[in-house]
This record gives structure tokens, C-alpha cells and sequence, in this order.
């Protein structure tokens, strides 16, 4: 296929989605808002006043949403190594989440109250080899996994963007072990087609 019809195909795929209509005559910043405000509104994520992590924040809809939901007397921390616009309510930290300088910064802002969620929504650079992108899909979310446990109070969650495929059954048996209730979440706002799904960690064992 040629990278012509690859993107007259992208154009008519988002012409024709509802949820880019959607989020052209909203405030936030992207479509995947959608996906997260479904999962809350199932499965009650937020309550105000809550601490919450955002990790592959940018282009910054999610931690819109979640600064809304958590009120002024909560608490965002957004991570990107994209820049992000500001987002009223939310610490951005710019940088790569492998790196140590980003996680201790990241750490600094959390201080030592701890976190309620950790949320991440973090995808590695594509590079259409199947098993080599699944296998940087993994180390991310060990990563965000690493994190979570070093972070979360008694009773936080996580909530992971997954891709389907190798490791990620054994990845669901870790976090089973790690938490109280581990479910898939598919929402309406993820294209069919795509191997994209969400895990929902609920209730750490601390």
C-alpha cells in the first residue's frame, strides 16, 4: 500500500468517527478522551480530591479530564516526552519515562502523600515489526507497573493501555497477584480493528 492511500484511508477513517466530531466541539484535546471517560463512568475511577499519575500524557486530553474530575483540592501529574500546552491544575513533566531524572522529578512532585491511580495511555514508537514494537509495548508498561509500586496507597489502581500479543498474559498474572481485581476494558472510543485494550488494576496489596 502506498503511503498515498494509507492516508487518504487515515482521512476518511476520521472524517467518518464520531468521536472526532465529537472532540472538534469540545474542549479537550483528543479523541482518546473518550476512551478514558467511558472506562470512569463504568467502573468509577475519580473522586475529588484524589492524587493521580498520567504517564504518555500528551497531547493532554486525559489529564484534562482527570483534573476536572479531581477537583482543585486533588492533585495531576502529567509525564510526556512530547510538550505539552498547559493544563490548569496539572504539574507536566517533560521528559522520557525510562530515564531516572524523569521518574526521581516525577517522584519529587508526589512527595510523600503517595498516589491514588496511576493511568497511562503510553505507546512506543511504531516501527511495524510486530514482536519487536510488542516487546517495547511490555517494557512499558513493567515500567509503569515498576512505578505504581512504588507509588500507590493501599487500595490505588492502575489503569494500562495494552496492545495484544506476546507477554501480556504473563503480565496479567503478575498484576492478579499484585491486586485485588484485574479486568479488561475495551471502550466504545477503540477502534474495532485495532489490538488495543486497557487493564484495570484495582486495589493494590500493600
Amino acid at each position: 500500500m502506498s503511503k498515498s492511500t494509507s492516508s487518504k484511508r487515515w482521512l476518511q477513517r476520521q472524517g467518518k468517527d464520531p468521536y472526532v466530531k465529537k472532540v472538534r466541539q469540545s474542549h479537550y484535546r483528543s479523541r482518546a478522551v473518550y476512551k478514558l471517560q467511558e472506562i470512569d463512568q463504568k467502573r468509577k475511577l475519580f473522586k475529588p480530591g484524589q492524587t493521580v499519575i498520567d504517564l504518555g500524557a500528551a497531547p493532554g486530553s486525559w489529564s484534562q479530564y482527570v483534573a476536572e474530575r479531581v477537583g482543585a483540592n486533588g492533585k495531576v501529574i502529567a509525564l510526556d516526552i512530547l510538550s505539552m500546552e498547559p493544563i490548569e491544575g496539572v504539574i507536566i513533566i517533560e521528559g522520557d519515562f525510562t530515564e531516572q531524572a524523569t521518574l526521581d522529578n516525577c517522584l519529587t512532585n508526589i512527595g510523600n502523600s503517595g498516589a491514588d491511580l496511576v493511568i497511562s495511555d503510553m505507546a512506543p514508537n511504531i516501527t511495524g515489526i510486530r514482536d519487536a514494537d510488542q516487546a517495547k509495548t511490555m517494557y512499558l508498561l513493567e515500567l509503569a507497573l515498576d512505578l505504581a509500586r512504588q507509588v500507590l496507597n493501599p487500595g490505588g489502581d492502575l489503569l494500562m493501555k495494552v496492545f495484544e500479543g506476546a507477554g501480556v498474559d504473563d503480565f496479567r498474572k503478575e498484576l492478579s497477584q499484585l491486586f485485588q481485581r484485574v479486568s479488561n476494558e475495551k471502550p466504545a472510543a477503540s477502534r474495532d480493528q485495532s489490538r488495543e485494550f486497557y487493564i484495570l488494576a484495582r486495589h493494590i496489596n500493600i
